[in-house]
């Protein structure tokens, strides 16, 4: 075991190591010292335990029934209250429109009103009168003739029947006929007026008076709820008192909760509007159903709520709220009753983790800390050496420290420089070989090749005249003057990387110049089938270079990025200002791309990947731009694209 565990160990990076070997050296000991602490505490606790008794139940228990008696009380003083007020209001109104109806029958006893006029007014006057939200005022004969009435005057409503089947219209003619002189009657039926969308009956109250020199019952109706019974008040407030009840907790998981004698739950945090009359405890006893049948008492049954391994004794006291038929229980589990000590318990030992936790992320803080500033500076020494491995001998390791490690990185930078310095010594003395034969191999082809071309070229363009383009022999004359071009062009290449003259300065808008060869550009061979797009930087500034040179790196950089898309595509000539004060000129095309092994070497002369290419374009665009101090780079991605980057300084260095 012990092998493998070291073996773990050694495959570790130094800063782990550290960790693993020194953490459970401090988490060890405090989680000792914690555990003896947080168990000599609890023993402590228990022995303050406080015992709750069943006076506690009992008192949420009175307590529970005063509230819903005074609620109760309230309500019933609150109802008699509104519909003694209610009645006056109907009797006023009923008494009002009587007297209304009584002036119209004087207008016409006096004979200024014939009796249909003082009918008439006597029913406009009546129908402006509204009672409560959809309550009215309405008259009809002792026959059930609807007289005055909102929706359906001119009906006999004799024989209308409320919800329970009750002749109530016959009824207020009855009693209207044996009415005393100015006695006001009253009658409450059950009625859904479907017009209102009512959809179930509401109460309806109505008082009449009976007017006997037109055989008129003048009524005025109102509904109940909308007067003294106020649902949506009533509803509100046992509401509000239910969540009253259900928010007293009894301990910690105990609660309040109230049944009818039937076993159906009014109030219950989960079980409300169920019946449980028939539930059993863990033991099999209906507890429900005996409390039910003794209505006042105490009861102890094992309980077992979903989510717990085993049951636990609950004990409940209960009393009966006879106004409503409601028994009121008030339950808790009797380890509960230890809630004190237990809170003691859990403070203890809350703190204890939390210390020890604690105490643990500041050690392995502070071991990490000493790790970190250890091996810091050898992973920073490993990854340079890797990346000098690769060649890039321009890395550097950092010297912080005077000890053996920045001994160490000094004696390394050292090491690296003298073999760069080797390296770049070693390159230019072969570029300085390859310039010199390829100045004398320039020379010698420039004497030896150029002038038996001209002769080629120019006897080539005299038999080209001479023959008609349908003669057989005009396509081979037309293949020798192309090629012998082509010729000619390879050795002005060389000629021009061999002897690439120094630029001729002058002030220069690139812009301006970048868009003239654009437009010459895309009007080549090779880019007919490209789409070359402009997007040039506003407020340029000018820069000094020679326009020549400029146009040729421009050009060469446009029809590479044309082969590069021989089915078609897009290049995009853009121009920007850097913070850097350069001024930015890209060419990004959605061609095939450059391979990464390719990347490196795409500047080298005479490296190229096309068939008939020399390999001296590019190496001929770097060599201008460097000699107007600038930088260009090649970013590409094999199948989306390449984008060539030339930078050229505003201001220019003296050298």
């Amino acid at each position: 075991m012990h092998r493998y565990l070291f073996g773990f160990i050694d495959n570790l990076k130094l800063r782990w190591k550290l960790l693993v070997v020194v953490i459970p050296l401090i988490i060890i000991p405090i989680f000792l010292v914690g555990g003896v602490i947080g168990y000599i505490s609890t023993r402590q606790a228990y022995l303050g335990i406080t015992h709750t008794s069943k006076d506690d139940l009992s008192h949420m228990a009175d307590f529970t029934i005063d509230l819903l008696n005074s609620h109760y009380q309230q309500f019933q003083v609150y109802k008699q209250d509104k519909q003694r007020s209610f009645n006056m209001e109907l009797a006023t109104l009923t008494n009002l429109a009587y007297n209304v109806v009584e002036t119209q029958h004087r207008q016409y006893k006096s004979g200024r009103l014939d009796l249909r006029t003082a009918k008439m007014e006597a029913n406009k006057a009546l129908k402006k009168v509204n009672v409560g939200e959809t309550g009215y005022i309405y008259a009809m004969t002792t026959k059930g003739d609807l007289t005055v009435h909102v929706a359906r005057e001119g009906d006999n409503v004799y024989n209308e029947k409320d919800e329970n089947g009750r002749y109530f219209i016959r009824v207020m003619c009855e009693n209207a006929l044996k009415s005393k002189p100015g006695e006001v009657l009253f009658i409450i039926y059950p009625w859904r007026n479907e017009i209102l969308g009512d959809k179930k009956p509401r109460n309806k109250v109505v008082a009449y008076r009976y007017f006997k020199e037109w055989d008129w019952i003048v009524a005025a109706g109102g509904y109940l709820e909308e007067t003294y019974e106020d649902e949506a008040f009533e509803r509100r407030s046992f509401e509000e008192l239910k969540e009253k009840i259900k928010s007293k907790k009894v301990g910690k998981t105990g609660y309040i909760f109230c049944m009818d004698s039937k076993g159906n739950f009014t109030i219950h945090p989960d079980g409300e509007g169920k019946n449980f009359y028939a539930a059993k405890d863990f033991n099999g006893f209906t507890f429900i159903k005996e409390m039910c049948e003794n209505k006042n008492g105490w009861i102890r049954y094992p309980w077992k709520n979903i989510g717990e391994r085993t049951p636990r004794m609950k004990i409940v006291r209960y009393e009966y709220f006879k106004p409503w038929d409601w028994i009121v229980a008030v339950g808790s589990y009797e380890d509960e009753f230890y809630k004190e000590a237990n809170e003691i318990k859990g403070r203890i030992t809350e703190s204890m983790i939390v210390l020890t936790i604690l105490v643990c992320i500041i050690s392995v803080a502070l071991v990490f800390l000493a790790s970190k500033i250890l091996t810091d500076p050898i992973g920073h020494m490993t990854e340079v050496i890797r990346k000098v491995k690769k060649g890039r001998l321009d890395e550097r390791m950092e010297v912080d420290s005077n000890d053996e490690l920045g001994e160490l990185a000094t004696a390394f930078n050292r090491m690296t420089q003298i073999i760069k310095r080797n390296k770049e010594m070693e390159a230019n003395l072969a570029q300085q070989g390859k310039m010199a034969s390829l100045g004398v191999l320039s020379s010698g082809v420039a004497h030896e090749i150029n002038n038996p071309l001209g002769v080629i070229l120019g006897y080539a363009s005299y038999l080209e005249g001479r023959l008609d383009e349908s003669d057989p022999n005009y396509h081979y004359i037309h293949e020798i003057k192309r090629e012998s071009k082509r010729c000619k062009k390879i050795v002005q290449d060389l000629l021009s990387f061999a002897r690439t003259p120094k630029p001729t300065l002058e002030d220069t808008d690139v812009n301006d110049l970048l868009d003239q060869i654009v437009d010459f550009a895309a009007n080549h061979t090779d880019m007919y089938h490209v789409t070359v797009s402009k997007e040039f930087a506003r407020n340029l500034p000018h820069i000094q270079a020679d326009g020549d040179q400029m146009r040729q790196v421009a050009i060469n950089l446009i029809l590479n990025a044309g082969s590069a898309m021989e089915k078609g595509g897009k290049l995009v000539v853009s121009t920007s200002l850097d913070s850097e004060g350069y001024v930015v000129i890209r060419f990004a095309d959605n061609g095939a791309g450059i391979p990464p092994e390719n990347l490196e070497r795409i500047f080298e002369p005479f490296f190229t990947t096309k068939v008939k290419g020399t390999g001296l374009g590019l190496a001929i665009t770097k060599q201008i731009v460097e000699q107007h101090q600038g930088k260009i780079a090649i970013a590409s991605v094999v199948g989306e694209g390449t984008t060539v980057t030339v930078k050229l300084p505003v201001e220019r260095e003296e050298l």
